[in-house]
């Protein structure tokens, strides 16, 4: 499963504890990690100097987590690397993996919010929070979660997948778009099928959710089924869109993402 482990007590804190941490360490928004991938000792952190952010973001059993920070254009201390998140899945380990997706997307909250929205007045974070609170208007500014929807589409043994254009070459995926404000997940789906490819659809059937920090999204996966229409691609948003047989599948995503998972689930139960 893709998900924080069992184990792990979320929190936020700017009090650090004195037990030897689980170390979160980031330069800009590249993790630092060992050259064979394991996350990093503190002491061997020193030599960066003072981070801009250290902060308590959980236990993992008993042991403190803390997300530690530095900005882009740090240079990596001797016997450390710089690597993407995405880079990291299954060679860092499952617990180390979300929990620093956990830090990234905690990162990006601290960066964007250090001046309040609404009066310009620097924020100061909270001591046993995640809010930045603003000393002049009192503002609270919690972590944000952008809800998004992605849906597979089948008609018999075909899957409908479609390339954005930011997509690796060759890739494809499942369709996926952001819920609206006062929009219902289900009203997302029907309608961001409709922009993307121009198509209909019908018994929308859950599947799962994953949170996703780049840099703060949560999707939530559905599986459907074609009703009507020939695929448009939506301009300057869908590259090319397709249907596939299942035997005859393109460059499919990552197996770190949902989008594979969905795909995946849907040709095992095709295959019956």
């Amino acid at each position: 499963m893709n998900m924080l482990p069992p184990e792990f007590t979320p929190c936020f804190s700017t009090v650090l504890p004195d037990a030897t941490p689980l170390c979160l360490a980031i330069i800009g928004d590249q993790h630092l990690v060992t050259p064979d991938a394991t996350l990093p000792d503190l002491a061997a952190l020193a030599a960066l100097g003072t981070p801009e952010v250290d902060v308590l973001i959980g236990h993992l059993g008993a042991t403190p987590c803390r997300l530690i920070a530095w900005p882009e254009g740090t240079a990596a201390p001797d016997g450390l690397v710089i690597e993407g998140l995405r880079a990291l899945y299954g060679r860092l380990g499952d617990d180390a993996f979300w929990i620093s997706a956990r830090a990234r997307q905690l990162l990006a909250w601290l960066r964007d919010h250090r001046h309040c929205g609404r009066c310009g007045t620097a924020t100061a974070v909270a001591e046993h929070e995640a809010a930045a609170i603003c000393p002049t208007c009192a503002h609270r500014m919690y972590p944000r979660v952008s809800p998004a929807m992605m849906v597979l589409i089948r008609r018999g043994r075909e899957l409908l997948l479609a390339r954005s254009p930011h997509f690796k070459p060759g890739v494809y995926s499942a369709l996926a778009g952001f819920v609206e404000p006062g929009e219902t997940l289900e009203a997302c789906v029907h309608r961001e099928t409709m922009e993307e490819v121009g198509v209909t659809i019908t018994d929308l059937r859950w599947f799962a959710s994953q949170s996703w920090p780049f840099p703060h999204s949560l999707m939530l996966a559905f599986h459907a089924d074609y009703v009507d229409g020939g695929i448009v691609p939506q301009e300057g948003e869908i590259e090319d869109a397709r249907w596939f047989d299942i035997d005859a599948l393109p460059e499919l995503p990552a197996r770190s993402s949902i989008a594979r998972r969905l795909i995946d689930d849907a040709i095992t139960e095709l295959r019956g």
